[in-house]
């Protein structure tokens, strides 16, 4: 996009300078670099691990409950194709309680939706996002690349990092940080991160039942924790169930008949008798919020600005939409004639923005930890009241119904179906 200076075009030659830098080619930050891609920019992407590699964290056997929203920023930006065969349609959510005589069911019909979302493994959203940056000539991917430091200089931002056993600069008018919860990068910017530790542990697996899942998501919530049971395309189901840690250290010893007891005991009989159980894998709760989401030529997006519990299926869709958001705060600037996508003005409206989204999720994901985390006999007893209150009030519904397929408060063009518009 830029014409480079004499100081640019002298850099040395294993340096690079571009206008974007995106560290962290997770789900997040392939996404980001994809809509930044028809825009005109020189764009760069950092990844730790080899491209596609099991050892990516977001491209493992987990799965990804994708809101409307999400699905609509993957078509418009052309990935959808790729991940769509292997996607189950949400066609209801059931919430219950173990023990306690309340239900709220929201249906997709009566909301005048086809689906109120996909749920996809997250190994299918990787192949996809890489499938589409394969397409792509002017995003330069370096991977494996370890960011070692950073530092700005002028109007740049200076990432040294690590590439093949070897050091090299990488400067960057805008860099962005979507290197995780654990973000190197914003540690580095100086900006801090709060941290609520929920003390549960989420055992994530997949089953097979007795009954087809007939597309429908559960959340069950007991006096140990919650579980949600996720409709899979294959007829099989995903399996979040959330326990204290030192319970879910003795679930994991079990062998996979007495797991699978143990889980009908907590789940019920909805899709009839438990079958068989898939590998087992264990991830520590917490929510995460960066104090700012942006520092000097530097935005932050997805687990790198917050890491949500997965009790509502919200993380990676507000992540998205991070991304969905800087990329259309970009794209306005451009066509109004801005060439600096680091400039201070654009991150405060990407942040102005983000605050708002995120504390919605926020408050709605961790109210519902604590709401069902509660032993208060009064307030179990107001639970189930409320959920019966909830299922016969179609105005809540709809509201529900609206947060939990992204499309409450502001939406970015892409999660509308619009593609972004470029500077000509």
């Amino acid at each position: 996009m830029t014409e480079k200076s004499a100081t640019e075009s002298a850099l040395p030659p294993d340096d690079l300078d571009v206008d974007v830098a995106i560290v962290g080619g997770g789900m997040v930050g392939a996404s980001l670099a994809l809509a930044l891609a028809p825009l005109g920019l020189d764009v760069a992407m950092l990844e730790a691990t080899p491209q596609q590699s099991s050892a990516q964290p977001s491209f493992d056997e987990r799965t990804t409950a994708l809101a409307n929203g999400s699905v609509r920023v993957f078509d418009t930006l052309g990935i959808w194709r790729h991940m769509e065969r292997e996607a189950a349609p949400i066609r209801r959510i059931h919430v219950s309680e173990q023990g306690r005589f309340g239900v709220a069911r929201i249906d997709a019909g009566e909301q005048g939706l086809s689906q109120l979302g996909f749920v996809v493994p997250n190994r299918v959203i990787g192949g996809g996002l890489y499938q589409g940056l394969r397409n792509e000539a002017a995003i330069n991917v370096l991977a494996p690349a370890r960011v070692l430091s950073t530092s700005v200089e002028g109007d740049r931002r200076l990432l040294q990092i690590e590439e093949e056993g070897r050091e090299r600069s990488v400067r960057a008018r805008l860099v962005v940080a979507a290197d995780g919860a654990k973000s190197v990068v914003r540690e580095q910017a100086g900006v801090a991160v709060g941290l609520t530790d929920y003390e549960q542990t989420a055992i994530i697996s997949t089953m097979t039942t007795q009954r087809f899942h007939d597309h429908v998501a559960y959340e069950r919530f007991t006096e140990d924790g919650p579980i949600a049971v996720l409709p899979l395309q294959d007829g099989r189901c995903g399996v979040v169930w959330t326990r204290r840690p030192n319970e879910a250290r003795r679930l994991l010893t079990l062998d996979d008949d007495a797991f699978t007891d143990a889980l009908q005991r907590a789940f019920g009989f909805r899709l009839g008798r438990l079958l068989k159980i898939g590998t087992r894998h264990a991830y520590e709760l917490s929510l995460s919020r960066s104090e700012a989401h942006f520092a000097q030529r530097l935005a932050i997006v997805g687990n790198a600005a917050q890491g949500l519990h997965p009790i509502a299926g919200q993380g990676f869709n507000l992540g998205l939409r991070d991304a969905a958001s800087l990329a259309e705060v970009l794209s306005d600037a451009l066509v109004a004639g801005v060439q600096d996508p680091g400039a201070q003005s654009l991150l405060r409206d990407y942040a102005a923005w983000r605050g708002e989204d995120r504390k919605r999720i926020v408050a709605f994901t961790d109210g519902l930890v604590r709401l069902f985390a509660t032993p208060l006999g009064l307030v179990r007893g107001l639970r189930g009241f409320g959920m019966l209150a909830f299922d016969s009030l179609p105005p809540a519904k709809a509201a529900m119904a609206r947060l939990s397929t992204g499309a409450s408060g502001r939406v970015p063009r892409l999660a509308r179906g619009v593609p972004l518009a470029r500077a000509v």
